[in-house]
């Protein structure tokens, strides 16, 4: 193994590359090596407007929350947060009301680490090293316990995360386990990936990861099977749609290129 730098915990393995990794250096940031950029470079020479996408999803998530601290959520549950980068969760929800409570989750020892530094001092976030298929564990954290009470509606967002959880685990199973947990007029925000629009670039870039060697592999889905899986939430205007077009508030929150902005649904659900 490479020698270890010493902001990276001593029992990651930095010849493998990890997506949460790779998505850092597709949406600029620094936390990556050069295993995790090497995936990123073969899948932007493959799909040259993915940071376009990236940027389009980034962009998705505060309006996801923006919306919901509307609504009145003052907690919320980002399962899969990766690694900290401008504008997350808790700066959105927290900007809307100083009161607003965020846990983070996510099974990257990286991403678990830096948001550890990121949200030293505030006692509303916290992060747990989980993953996303122990919602038990997740659900029953010291962290959970002590910051959400699921007796009220949370927010739950799962964000480019469930395109990782292939059909042999059970995903709606996985997502009513979930779901069973959260109070009524909790709202669910999803991001997914899918080729509906694209061609063959998104294939080869699936295999791209595939052949890489990471423990995270893509699980296209149809705009269809996407729906299937919000069962028991009721989704709010406009629907499962491209990501670029769910409420866009000005072109930053767009892509150029209609294709990237339709390379992910997105949706928001409430559960009655």
């Amino acid at each position: 193994m490479a020698q270890q730098r010493d902001w990276v915990p001593q029992d990651v393995d930095i010849s493998v590359p990890s997506m949460a990794r790779t998505y850092d250096y597709i949406l600029g940031g620094g936390h990556n090596f050069a295993v995790d950029r090497a995936v990123g470079v073969q899948i932007e020479q493959i799909m040259p407007g993915l940071r376009q996408a990236a940027r389009v999803n980034r962009a998705f998530l505060g309006r996801a929350v923006r919306f919901m601290a509307d609504q009145g959520i003052r907690q919320f549950l980002d399962i899969g947060s990766g690694i900290p980068t401008v504008s997350n969760v808790h700066e959105v929800a927290q900007s809307r009301d100083p009161e607003c409570r965020i846990v983070y989750v996510d099974r990257d020892p990286i991403a678990v680490a830096h948001s550890e530094l990121m949200l030293a001092g505030n006692d509303r976030a916290a992060i747990v090293h989980a993953d996303m298929r122990d919602p038990e564990s997740i659900l029953a954290s010291p962290e959970a316990r002590r910051l959400l009470d699921f007796d009220e509606p949370v927010g739950l967002l799962m964000l480019l995360m469930l395109h990782w959880v292939d059909d042999e685990s059970d995903l709606p199973g996985l997502l009513a386990r979930y779901g069973d947990a959260l109070a009524p007029g909790s709202h669910l925000a999803v991001t997914h990936a899918s080729g509906d629009h694209q061609g063959r670039e998104v294939t080869d870039a699936t295999e791209v990861i595939r052949r890489s060697r990471s423990q995270d592999q893509m699980n296209l889905r149809t705009h269809a099977e996407i729906g299937a899986l919000l069962k028991g939430f009721d989704l709010v205007e406009p629907g499962l749609v491209g990501c670029g077009e769910w409420r866009p508030e000005g072109p930053a929150d767009i892509s150029d290129s209609p294709d990237m902005n339709m390379l992910v649904y997105a949706a928001v659900g409430v559960k009655s």
